[in-house]
């Protein structure tokens, strides 16, 4: 099958060779030349205009997007609706709010275009492991890009499969990364409580390895987390700033919305805001109120 891809970031790039390694044929394009190097060394074909990826696939084409969110994935499509024809299928493959997939549906569907939004997991490792694909969008759509989703996903019948109408995909890839945010802080709140341990002298990698095999916390995140322990147990070289792509916010402000409670989604969410605040205000405040009422000492900046 040949399929064009936009974005050929590690990701976008890691995918095309996946499905080049199944047998399908590649068109990639990216606004940055270099982008598209690799690849073509690699033997796709790549295109140095959207216009010309475009002309380089076959009716009906099938162009998968994998750019930021936001107004890179924005503008892709605006150069794409105006190129592509009834019949052709985009698949929006990035970390997209589920709303914005579902207008977007709604102004393909007014040209003929069936728009197909996939929420991916995978990261680095999808290349070897393969992807996680939760996918929104029209089931006869859907059936026929067949080929393709299961060529990403770790195997033809697993790890992938249509979960409901125009972006479902994305929601369903919003709420996975607000379990992953919460699954993320419980392993960094425990191993944290072992390292203050002192007096116990723990090896948190071999801790690590041990929950690893048998555990009801195993998991492939234990795993990552085992590894990155093992390179450098005391965390010296990583900075205590944790960001977030956005989709925890979402994940939170939906269950606001619907009046599900989601405490611990939450306060992931609130831990990592608060690994970004360098010179906290507020601890200053708390500092200088318990001197207040309490004559407590209070460390100088």
């Amino acid at each position: 099958m040949k399929l064009g891809m936009v974005g050929l970031g590690r990701m976008g790039a890691n995918m095309a060779r996946r499905l080049m390694g199944a047998g399908h044929s590649i068109v990639g394009y990216d606004p940055l030349p270099t982008a598209a190097e690799a690849l073509r060394a690699e033997g796709a074909v790549t295109a140095d205009s959207f216009d010309a990826l475009v002309a380089a696939l076959p009716a009906p084409r099938a162009v998968w997007v994998m750019v930021p969110a936001g107004e890179a994935t924005e503008a892709t499509l605006e150069n794409l609706v105006t190129r592509l024809a009834p019949g052709d299928t985009v698949v929006e493959g990035g970390n997209s709010n589920y709303k914005d997939s579902q207008r977007r549906a709604r102004t393909f569907a007014d040209r003929g275009i069936d728009y197909i939004d996939v929420g991916t997991s995978g990261g680095v490792w999808g290349l070897a492991e393969g992807y996680s694909l939760m996918i929104g969008g029209d089931s006869a759509a859907v059936e026929r890009l067949r080929p393709i989703f299961e060529s990403l996903a770790p195997a033809k019948d697993r790890g992938w499969g249509r979960v409901g109408p125009s972006g479902a995909g994305h929601f369903t890839k919003m709420i996975h990364n607000g379990i992953e945010y919460g699954l993320m802080q419980a392993y960094a709140e425990g191993f944290s409580i072992l390292k203050h341990k002192e007096d116990l002298d723990l090896d948190l990698h071999q801790v690590a390895e041990i929950w690893r095999h048998g555990s009801v916390v195993r998991s492939w995140l234990l795993d990552l987390t085992s590894s990155a322990l093992k390179a450098d147990p005391a965390m010296a070289t990583i900075a205590p700033h944790v960001s977030d792509s956005g989709e925890g916010r979402w994940t939170v402000q939906e269950a606001i919305d619907l009046d599900v409670p989601a405490p611990v989604i939450t306060l992931a969410l609130l831990a990592r805001l608060r690994s970004r605040d360098d010179e906290s205000y507020a601890d200053r405040l708390l500092a200088a109120m318990r001197q207040q009422f309490g004559g407590h000492a209070v460390k100088k900046a």
